[in-house]
């Protein structure tokens, strides 16, 4: 009797052009960097018709680089979403969703190579909202669901700490990256000593004085609204 074998489910890659044209470009960027050049390779590698290449990423190599960042972005949330951290410190949990983060970046070179373009005037702005994507996925995937200033002080602060972090462990050659590990718990602790020290004074006297006219302001700050494109908005009658 012959056995008759089910028909394979392709792949995540095999299903998605665009993922099929990021991983046939990894190989190059560590010799043409996010170019225009890796982009082109890429496409000839995969035969894609250059037309549907060139309209999933409009601006080549640039565009590879935004969609790399993004789908480590992914894969650090669907991992973080899998784990169980429940018995971990709030604090162990931000450093190891961190270090969750860097652990998918696998070749230091790409990151050197992005770094190397996004620091260039014209794609700095990029630059910081892919860091500031990455500290919001960090903050979504450990269930943070503010929705006041604090959305963004909370995202700016984890900005701040991912790309010292980043800058560190991309010239660490300690064993396991050791030092990057103390580094990131250093900069974990600096965060938290900041948090309990501004916690104190908005418990004192001066604290008080000051909070009156600045928190009816502050009140009004809200986190974006879901599906908007907006950094943030102002909600009135509260």
């Amino acid at each position: 009797m012959t056995q008759t074998l089910a028909p394979q489910e392709p792949s995540p890659v095999e299903a998605d052009p665009r993922l099929q044209l990021l991983h046939a470009a990894l190989p190059h960027v560590v010799f043409l960097g996010w170019s225009e050049a890796t982009f082109t390779a890429a496409v000839a590698e995969t035969q894609m018709d250059p037309a549907l290449a060139r309209g999933l990423y409009p601006r080549g190599g640039l565009d590879l680089l935004v969609a790399f960042h993004q789908h480590g972005d992914r894969q650090m949330q669907q991992r973080l979403a899998a784990q169980q951290l429940d018995s971990m410190r709030f604090r162990d949990r931000v450093a190891h969703a961190l270090w969750l983060r860097l652990e998918i970046f696998e070749n230091r070179e790409y990151v050197r190579r992005g770094m190397c373009l996004l620091s260039l005037p014209p794609y700095a702005a990029l630059g910081s909202r892919l860091v500031w994507g990455t500290a919001s996925a960090i903050w979504d995937a450990l269930g943070d669901r503010s929705d006041d200033v604090n959305w963004y002080t909370k995202r700016a602060t984890l900005s701040a700490v991912y790309a010292a972090t980043v800058v560190f462990w991309l010239g660490d050659n300690s064993e396991g990256c050791s030092e990057t590990r103390a580094f990131l718990d250093r900069r974990i602790e600096g965060v938290m000593r900041i948090g309990a020290t501004r916690a104190r004074f908005e418990k004192s006297l001066a604290g008080r004085a000051m909070a009156g006219p600045l928190s009816v302001l502050l009140r009004r700050v809200r986190a974006p609204q879901a599906g908007s494109d907006f950094p943030g908005r102002w909600r009135f009658g509260r």
